[in-house]
């Protein structure tokens, strides 16, 4: 089994919408706007807030500056989430290694 992939870059496309890339070279856009219907992520229904997304290379998630992180297998598509307000991907595409 290899290693888990994790995210390396994060991109806001849109409000509450990120283009996010893993080790793996997977890309995926998601849409967090379901998300924000749960109470523990009403901080981030503040669009500028959102946008201040990074990436924790430790953790190697996409995190906020309330502390907010989230499981990178979920945002993935390893797993599901365990919550019924989860991102939706609207674009999932692959890197090819160049060179």
């Amino acid at each position: 089994m290899g290693a888990l992939a994790r995210i390396v870059e994060v991109e806001v496309l849109d409000d509450y919408v990120l283009r996010v890339t893993f080790t793996d070279g997977l890309v995926r856009e998601l849409d967090f706007t379901p998300m924000l219907a749960e109470a523990m992520f009403a901080t981030l229904r503040d669009a500028a807030l959102f946008a201040a997304v990074t990436v924790d290379p430790l953790a190697g998630t996409i995190s906020w500056p309330t502390g907010i992180d989230l499981d990178p297998d979920v945002l993935h598509g390893d797993r599901s989430s365990p919550s019924k307000f989860a991102p939706v991907a609207r674009r999932e595409f692959r890197l090819r290694p160049t060179g």
